[in-house]
C-alpha cells in the first residue's frame, strides 16, 4: 500500500477521520492560545507606531526591543518568564500532567489555555463529523479555527482584528466560485447584506441613543457569513445570535451585577450563530421558514 493509498484509506474512514480532526484540533487550538494573546498586542504596538510616526514624537520602546509576533519569542511562564519546554507544552496532556502550574514557579496556569485546546479538537471533530471526506471539512475546519480566536479576541479586547475577518470574507466569495458552500450570487448578495444590515442597525442606533451599539468588526464578521454560505442564512444568524446576546446578557446583568453601560461583545454570539449555521444551517431555514409561516 503506497503513502497516497493509505491517507485515502484514512480520510474515507468516518471514526478515523473524526479522531484526526480532533487531534489536528488539539495541536491548532495550542496555537490559537499564541493568537488570542499575541494578536492584540502586536495591533497595539503598530498603532502605537503609526501614531508616532504620524504626530511625529518619538516611541517610547522600553521593553519593546525583543521581537514579538506569532512565531517569537516562544511561550514562557507569565509569572517567572521561564521559556516552556516543548513537553510542556502538548496540549491539554500537560496541563493535566503538570496539574495545572508552571513546572518552574509552581504558579498556576490559567484553565482558559486546555479549555480552548478542547474546544477546538471537539468543534473540528463535529465539522469532520457533519461534512465528512470531502472538500466542504478542509475550509470549514480553517473557518471554525478563525472563529475561535476571533471570540476570546473580542471577549479579550472588544477587537474583530481584519487581519482575521478580511481574509475569510476575500476567501468565501472565492469558495463560491466553485460552489463549495454556496453559489457567487448568493455569496455576493450575502457578504453586502451581511455587512449592510448591521451598519444599518448600528447607524440606526446611534441616531436614537447616541451611542455606539456595536463596532465595524461585527459588520465584517456578518459578512463573512453571507460571503461564505449565501444571503439565505443571514436572517437565522442575526435572530440566533441576538436571541444567546440577550439571553446571557440580561443573565450578566441580573446575577453577575454585570452594569447596563458596560458594553458585551457581540462578535462571539455572532460567531456561534454563524458556526451553528455553518453545519445546521438548512434545518434552522426550514424551521425558521415553518414556524414563520412562509
Amino acid at each position: 500500500m503506497t503513502m497516497m493509498q493509505a491517507l485515502n484509506n484514512l480520510l474515507t474512514t468516518p471514526y478515523l477521520l473524526i479522531s484526526l480532526a480532533a487531534l489536528v484540533g488539539l495541536l491548532v487550538g495550542s496555537f490559537l492560545n499564541v493568537v488570542i494573546y499575541r494578536l492584540p498586542i502586536m495591533m497595539q504596538r503598530n498603532w502605537r507606531k503609526e501614531c508616532s510616526d504620524y504626530l511625529q514624537i518619538e516611541l517610547d520602546e522600553t521593553g519593546l526591543s525583543e521581537q514579538f509576533n506569532l512565531a517569537v519569542p516562544l511561550s514562557r511562564c507569565p509569572h517567572c518568564n521561564t521559556e516552556i519546554k516543548p513537553y510542556q507544552n502538548i496540549p491539554v496532556i500537560s496541563f493535566i500532567f503538570l496539574k495545572g502550574r508552571c513546572a518552574n514557579c509552581n504558579k498556576a496556569i490559567a484553565v482558559r489555555y486546555p479549555l480552548i485546546e478542547a474546544l477546538t479538537a471537539i468543534s473540528s471533530a463535529f465539522v469532520a463529523y457533519h461534512f465528512g471526506d470531502t472538500t466542504q471539512t478542509l475550509f470549514a475546519l480553517a473557518l471554525t479555527w478563525s472563529l475561535i480566536a476571533l471570540c476570546f479576541i473580542d471577549l479579550d479586547h472588544q477587537l474583530l482584528p481584519d487581519s482575521i475577518t478580511l481574509p475569510l470574507l476575500w476567501l468565501g466569495l472565492f469558495l463560491s466560485l466553485f460552489g463549495i458552500y454556496t453559489d457567487p450570487q448568493s455569496s455576493i448578495i450575502g457578504a453586502i447584506g451581511g455587512y449592510g444590515i448591521l451598519w444599518t442597525v448600528y447607524q440606526l442606533f446611534k441616531l436614537a441613543t447616541g451611542k455606539e451599539g456595536m463596532g465595524y468588526g461585527d459588520f465584517k464578521l456578518l459578512a463573512v457569513f453571507g460571503a461564505w454560505l449565501g444571503w439565505k442564512y443571514l436572517a437565522v444568524i442575526i435572530l440566533l445570535s441576538s436571541l444567546v446576546g440577550a439571553i446571557i446578557g440580561i443573565s450578566l446583568i441580573v446575577f453577575a451585577k454585570h452594569h447596563h453601560n458596560k458594553p458585551i461583545p457581540f462578535g462571539p454570539y455572532l460567531a456561534s450563530a454563524g458556526w451553528i449555521a455553518l453545519l445546521w444551517g438548512n434545518q434552522l431555514n426550514q424551521f425558521y421558514l415553518t414556524y414563520a409561516g412562509l
